[in-house]
């Protein structure tokens, strides 16, 4: 191999159509030729052969002879050549860079679930689009990457396209590191983000919740709804939760486990994992009786399970509490794919399993507890994910609110009230199908507020 050099080397190459050297093959292929000059002046030359017939394989001949010229350029000269290179190229180099495969053991990456992410947005999405368009990366401007994300949202939620910002600007943030572009900024700031639409998920009155939880006892699926529905578990965390995180001395429950589904090439892998989803995710919640009274009743039937199964019972994954009677920890993709049949085949109104945990906070909040309280509950990372999903659930500090502002009392419309009011007229929230009704009677009037001096 050759020593990288501080100087750019330039290397350029074409296809030639040669016979094939095996006896084996009949026709025509395709070879690669490569020349550049080296430090001496010398001109040097290399064949690398494509193994591609000629016939219909011209277009995929020449993206392996960009690829080929690259490649000996990162030899020579220690820096890859960007003439030439497509804004498609640099994602796929990207991506290969930020694979946790590739990354020092020494070094943290990202997780693979995250990775999963990455690839699917990339390879599914960006790297087809950009790729058909011939955009390269020297000339890719802010226009580009608007018309990719309004060719997108024809087909994909505003979300989704927000996914493909985020790693086209970790893209270029990367291109920016490894000298291939100047600046990515100049092109990031006039580019269009899509502002996601506002989800609002479904949420399970208390009676609604109540008739779920009889409804499922005795089935597979009543362990993952009672820690969905009573501790708002997401399902990593249900399906990772283990034996070693349960005290049943101290009555507490830890969440410092997760399983998860990841799509890399194409596969689904299951990955378990000592981390939750971020820091304020890891916590430890009180045992409440009937949950101590099903999870000992759990603990038993797993006992049971293990001496009738003897050596056919997966005693490694017997440490999770989640299994089925061979001891397996079930799949996280069973509580998604399972709850709605339960639900249909029951006649109960349908939600995902995920809405259990949006249903745990409603109750919550209809319940006196504050936002911050429940964003402990909860594990979110910020107080702002809490509020920005279910402050607009808090309608008891509306009401005290509206309460607040007795001038209303005051103005000749009170008289027109007073004249048609009956003796329980009260202020409600109302029922809109997510929180108890609570009702509120009409506050008394108050005495002006006597003046206070500030001093500076």
């Amino acid at each position: 191999m050759a020593t990288p050099t501080s100087k750019k080397t330039k290397v350029t190459g074409h296809l030639e159509k040669r016979a094939s050297t095996n006896s084996k093959d009949q026709g025509l292929f395709y070879r690669m030729m490569l020349a550049w000059t080296d430090e001496t002046g010398k001109r040097q030359r290399k064949s690398i052969t494509t193994g591609l017939p000629v016939k219909g394989n011209k277009t995929r001949a020449e993206d392996m002879l960009r690829n080929a010229i690259k490649e000996q350029e990162t030899v020579l000269t220690g820096k890859p050549s960007i003439e030439g290179l497509l804004f498609a190229e640099l994602m796929d180099e990207w991506l290969a860079s930020v694979n946790p495969a590739n990354t020092p053991k020494n070094k943290k990456g990202i997780k693979l679930t995250t990775f999963g992410g990455y690839e699917m947005n990339v390879q599914k999405s960006i790297v087809p689009y950009f790729q058909a368009k011939g955009t390269l990366l020297s000339e890719l401007s802010y226009k580009d990457i608007n018309e990719f994300y309004d060719n997108q949202l024809e087909r994909v939620k505003a979300m989704t396209v927000t996914k493909f910002h985020a790693n086209i600007s970790l893209a270029l943030g990367y291109a920016f590191q490894k000298g291939y572009i100047p600046s990515y900024e100049t092109i990031m700031k006039k580019v269009t983000r899509p502002t996601p639409e506002r989800y609002t998920g479904k949420f399970l009155k208390e009676s609604e919740t109540v008739e779920l939880v009889n409804a499922v006892k005795g089935h597979k699926l009543e362990l993952g709804v009672l820690l969905g529905a009573f501790y708002g578990l997401r399902r990593s965390e249900i399906v990772g939760l283990r034996w070693e995180s349960i005290n049943f001395e101290a009555n507490a429950i830890t969440i410092e486990h997760t399983v998860t589904v990841a799509s890399v090439a194409g596969k689904n892998v299951i990955v378990a994992d000592d981390t939750t989803k971020t820091k304020s995710s890891y916590r430890t919640l009180p045992l409440i009786p009937v949950i101590r009274t099903k999870l000992l009743a759990v603990q038993e039937e797993q006992e049971r399970n293990r001496k009738l199964c003897g050596k056919s019972f997966n005693k490694a994954e017997s440490r999770y509490i989640y299994t089925d009677a061979l001891g397996n920890r079930i799949k996280p993709d069973y509580l998604s794919s399972e709850f709605p049949k339960f639900l249909e085949k029951h006649g109960l109104r349908r939600i995902r399993f995920h809405d259990l945990r949006h249903s745990c906070a409603s109750l919550l909040l209809a319940n006196g507890v504050s936002l911050k309280e429940i964003q402990d509950w909860l594990g979110h990372s910020t107080f702002k994910t809490t509020a920005d999903i279910y402050a607009h659930l808090d309608s008891d500090s509306k009401i005290t609110t509206a309460a607040a502002m007795t001038w209303i009392e005051n103005t000749s419309l009170a008289l027109d009230v007073a004249d048609n009011e009956t003796p329980d007229s009260t202020y409600s929230n109302g029922d809109n199908g997510n929180t108890p009704s609570k009702v509120l009677s009409k506050p008394e009037k108050k005495p002006p507020r006597e003046a206070v001096s500030v001093r500076n």
